[in-house]
């Protein structure tokens, strides 16, 4: 396993909280899509913070954004006009389906925020008492009380109940079961106000929507009023090589979220929502840091910068390639692998399930010969690495993961 020894691992251990099962590496610097540890060694990064750098490290437009904007202004608050924040919501407004936006700091507070008003709407528009949302199974929306209740990963919730009431699973992609569902808890006393579903599953296995599944859905949700809420935290702002995962499935949600991508690795979130169902009133809802001056600053240069230099093809493109080139292995490695499947630049490998090799296996072996992944799940090797990787790159990251392969079969 890599050794960072350069840097004093037991003493960060005993002063930060041991939440997070980390490797035993420590980077200091990056450049591109490339980081280096304390001790100067050199990894490809396919991680990208987990899907959230999008234009890499350190880019030059990012660079400048910061630097300007830190020794202009950096915070203020909500009880001011924030000229950076309406800039980027007119952006995200024309580059989307979206009529308003309310900004926050993460992923889990935008889904936090589209769970609020998808309540109010059902107490004040449907007149619904107790409302339900309907959430899948493996999916995954966040830390918080309410958004690891609306994840529907058992193994994310043990030991924080009670939970908060009002969400039921169903399973992903399956029509008939989610029709059975508002059917049965439409019966009692209570009423199914939204749908709240991730565009393509990450933490649940790299899982892309079915597109009939979804146009089906929001046929549904036309004809009952019932609220459809996209998780976009992880696929939205170009990962899926369009701005947003619910492109690629011929629908519009009426509610959306976005955070990982938006402002390239600066901690953002954002709630979009069409008009008809922005009904928040002053004082319902709020976020003493969300769109301050400096987050969208970086998330307006990231966006402007994804238009201006057509990153959306490259995603693309590299995906393509990346897809081509992982099936390459999985077809060399058919007692390993299953399935390579994934949009643009998210995208996953899924490994037999009855054979002792995980994935974890594997990502700590590519790391040692250089190159970082990410799991999603004991089963799914995760690629998502920022969106400007070159075709060079890509090569090299599948040349390295096939070695990493190889030396855990000798």
């Amino acid at each position: 396993m890599v050794q960072d020894l350069s840097y004093n691992l037991s003493e960060f251990d005993r002063y930060v909280m041991t939440t997070y099962g980390r490797f035993p590496l420590a980077l200091e610097k990056g450049k591109g899509c490339s980081v280096w540890d304390t001790s100067g060694r050199e990894y490809l990064d396919f991680v990208a913070g987990i899907a959230t750098c999008t234009l890499g490290h350190a880019h030059p437009a990012m660079v400048e954004t910061v630097t300007q904007q830190i020794q202009s202004l950096h915070h203020v608050s909500n009880l001011y006009y924030i000229p950076q924040q309406g800039e980027l919501a007119k952006w995200l407004v024309d580059h989307s389906c979206a009529d308003r936006v309310f900004f926050c700091n993460s992923g889990a507070e935008a889904n936090e925020g589209a769970i609020k008003l998808a309540r109010k709407y059902a107490h004040t528009v449907l007149d619904i008492e107790k409302p339900v949302i309907l959430t899948a199974k493996a999916s995954f929306h966040g830390r918080t009380l309410a958004t690891v209740t609306a994840t529907g990963q058992p193994k994310y919730q043990k030991y924080f109940d009670p939970l908060v009431p009002g969400f039921s699973y169903v399973p992903y992609n399956d029509i008939e079961a989610l029709k059975n569902a508002i059917a049965e808890i439409d019966e009692g006393n209570q009423r199914v106000a939204a749908v709240m579903l991730e565009a393509l599953q990450g933490e649940g296995g790299v899982c892309p929507g079915d597109r009939k599944y979804f146009q089906e859905l929001r046929e549904i949700c036309d004809d009952t009023g019932i609220l459809l809420i996209l998780d976009e935290v992880q696929v939205g702002m170009g990962r899926t090589g369009k701005y947003w995962g619910y492109e690629n499935l011929g629908i519009e949600p009426d509610i959306f979220t976005s955070a990982k991508g938006l402002a390239g690795g600066i901690p953002i979130g954002a709630m979009m929502s069409k008009q008809f169902c922005d009904i928040f009133e002053p004082g319902e809802h709020a976020s003493t840091f969300g769109g301050n001056p400096f987050a969208t600053a970086v998330a307006l240069t990231v966006a402007q910068t994804l238009e201006k230099e057509n990153i959306l093809e490259n995603v693309q493109e590299r995906g393509e390639q990346l897809r081509i080139g992982l099936t390459a292995i999985a077809d060399r490695y058919p007692d390993i692998f299953t399935e390579v499947r994934g949009w643009g630049l998210m995208n996953g490998m899924e490994l037999k399930a009855d054979i002792e090799l995980t994935s974890i296996d594997i990502v700590k072996a590519a790391m040692e010969e250089g190159l970082l992944l990410v799991p999603a799940g004991p089963k799914v090797l995760r690629f998502v690495p920022p969106l400007i990787v070159s075709a060079q790159e890509i090569d090299k990251a599948v040349q390295v993961l096939e070695i990493a392969i190889a030396n855990l079969m000798t």
